[in-house]
């Protein structure tokens, strides 16, 4: 092979690698969420599991991905690790659909129909195809789809240069008495190894050594070896992302480990003594691409046949290695594994924000039952409360500055700008709920108390924010744009009870009903009160204003009080919220 060879053996490489990555990132981002989901939920036992794994692998065409994001998921706690193992069986079922793809580029284009099947005739159409759909269509869903057949396109033609490129080599001694030494399988499943951990991915070095075919040098004696040594390889994908990671994230990464060694060694030896017993003709064969993808499947397939039976016994054996300890730290829901696949890292924000905004409600509304009777415990335990939501607000927001580096789609951009909109309301309103309990234990040590109509008033005050507080809480943890407009007409009933009680403590004031000193601690309290509302209302107003794709918050209270049915319903919370007297 001359320089020119190896250069277009090269960029072959390049483009193969880079259509790879472009097609896989793409399937991620359209499957993003809806994948999480299904690994959430359909992962109760090992077959499902399996099931699961096999299909999101073949999904998004990576059983690296599919596993980092199985350890994400364990180490965030939202899936146990006896549910982890069945899906990483899967995922390694499930990758070997990328192997039968490459294998196209291997099909005789003697015929006329099966010409229409190489990437020769098929490839430019889909470079075509999917240039058009990514640069001309606005929708983001059409745009993923093209960035994906773009993707495609590409691996292949890569994969056409590289097996081009390659040919030359079939005329080379010294290359073929390299692929001699291979016929070791101890060496061939150290070179698959070395190779697949080294490019990350085991559907690329698969594909490299389909490439490696259009030699003639490849037999299935040095093949065989080579693709189970490319699962063991696979693995260190996983197991850099479990560093640092809690236990049980640790201990999904060592599963697939063991899953991958355990598997090669019982199918290598069994290979190995059939070829000894009996003598496998087929071994001196030239390996062809459909070939590889033949025993990638079948190696694959016959591992997690062997080993599913023993899901449970892998899942001790990686309990054994990595033993419980009283070190062991909480969970982190937010894993920096997740941000490879940010539809699922944006969506875990959410729930995470969603753990704060119930936070946030809780600790309003304990501090509100402080002010009928102050407990120094119950203050203390709202001020814990206060200081989780600040932490919260912290690593939220540099959660979601590190994802918005990452590439986005348009509505996963959408909705990681509004959570960190909206993680400033619900630390605000923690912030609120430690000056409410600073107002009741100030009634309590100087032994002040409210005139028994301003009790009854606070009380309608107090019903209004906290139900204000739950609808908003509400409509972000289920999406509910009706109820989230529902808030703002709420908000405006809120500002003019705040108004009343004012007035109405001046009257008591004039008549001697009422002191000075009450009216200041009456003020702090209807202003904290009237604050809360107001952030409900922001937290409201985002939510409904990202959904229709514009952020405008000033204008959102004119939009809102002109909208149908907004006097309707600010008169009916009007009456539902009358002080009494009226």
């Amino acid at each position: 092979m001359d320089g020119f060879g190896v250069l277009a053996l090269a960029g072959g490489l390049a483009l193969f690698l880079f259509g790879m990555d472009m097609m896989g990132k793409s399937l991620e981002r359209q499957a993003g969420k809806r994948l999480q989901a299904v690994l959430e939920k359909w992962t109760a036992n090992p077959a499902k599991g399996f099931l699961v794994g096999l299909a999101a692998t073949a999904v998004i065409q990576s059983s690296s991905a599919t596993t980092v994001m199985v350890v994400g998921f364990v180490n965030a706690g939202l899936m146990q690790l006896n549910q982890a193992c069945g899906v990483i069986m899967g995922a390694n079922v499930g990758t070997t659909v990328t192997a039968w793809l490459l294998s196209l580029s291997g099909i005789d284009a003697g015929a006329t129909a099966l010409r229409l099947l190489t990437p020769e005739a098929f490839a430019p159409a889909l470079a075509l195809a999917g240039a058009a759909m990514f640069l001309f269509w606005r929708r983001e869903r059409v745009k993923n789809a093209g960035a994906i057949l773009l993707g495609f396109a590409i691996l292949m033609y890569g994969m056409t240069v590289m097996s081009s490129a390659m040919a030359p080599l079939a005329d080379a001694p010294a290359f073929t008495r390299l692929f001699t030494a291979f016929s070791n399988p101890m060496l061939g499943v150290l070179v698959g190894a070395v190779l697949t951990a080294a490019l990350q991915s085991s559907s690329s070095s698969v594909g490299i050594l389909q490439a490696l075919c259009a030699t003639g040098a490849v037999t299935y004696a040095s093949a065989i070896p080579i693709v189970m040594g490319q699962n063991i390889g696979t693995c260190a994908t996983a197991l850099i992302s479990s560093i640092g990671a809690s236990r049980n994230a640790r201990r999904a990464a060592l599963v697939h480990l063991y899953f991958n060694v355990i598997g090669t060694a019982a199918l290598l030896a069994l290979y190995a003594l059939a070829d000894v017993a009996i003598g496998l003709p087929f071994t001196a064969e030239t390996a062809t691409p459909v070939g590889i993808a033949a025993v990638h499947t079948g190696f694959n397939v016959l591992s997690t046949a062997l080993l599913l039976p023993f899901a449970h016994q892998l899942e001790q054996l990686a309990r054994l290695t990595v033993r419980d300890g009283a070190e062991e730290r909480a969970p982190e829901a937010l894993d920096a594994r997740l941000l490879n696949t940010p539809a699922v890292a944006v969506e875990q924000c959410r729930r995470v924000t969603a753990d704060m905004a119930r936070t946030a409600r809780r600790a309003f509304n304990a501090a509100l039952a402080l002010l009928g009777r102050y407990d120094a415990s119950a203050a203390e335990e709202i001020g814990k409360l206060e200081r989780r939501i600040d932490r919260f607000e912290d690593a939220i927001g540099a959660y979601l500055v590190k994802l918005s580096a990452r590439e986005l789609s348009a509505g996963d951009g959408r909705a990681a700008a509004m959570l960190l909109h909206m993680i400033g309301d619900f630390e605000r309103i923690g912030d609120h709920a430690v000056n409410i309990v600073e107002v009741a234990q100030e009634l309590a040590e100087k032994k002040l108390r409210f005139s028994e109509a301003a009790r009854r008033e606070l009380r309608v005050l107090e019903n209004a924010v906290t139900d204000a507080l739950t609808m908003a809480v509400r409509a972000f943890e289920t999406g509910d744009l009706a109820l989230a407009r529902q808030v703002e007409p709420l908000e405006q009933v809120v500002d003019d009870l705040v108004r009343e009680l004012k007035s109405r403590h001046v009257e008591r004031l004039q008549s001697g009903e009422c002191t000075i000193r009450m009216g200041f601690v009456l003020s702090d309290l209807t202003n904290n009160c009237e604050r809360v509302a107001d952030h409900c209302s922001n937290i409201a107003a985002t939510l409904v204003e990202y959904a229709q794709g514009e952020f405008e918050m000033h204008g959102y209270t004119d939009r809102a009080a002109s909208g149908a049915g907004f006097r309707d319903e600010y008169e009916a919370y009007r009456e539902k919220y009358r002080l009494p007297g009226d």
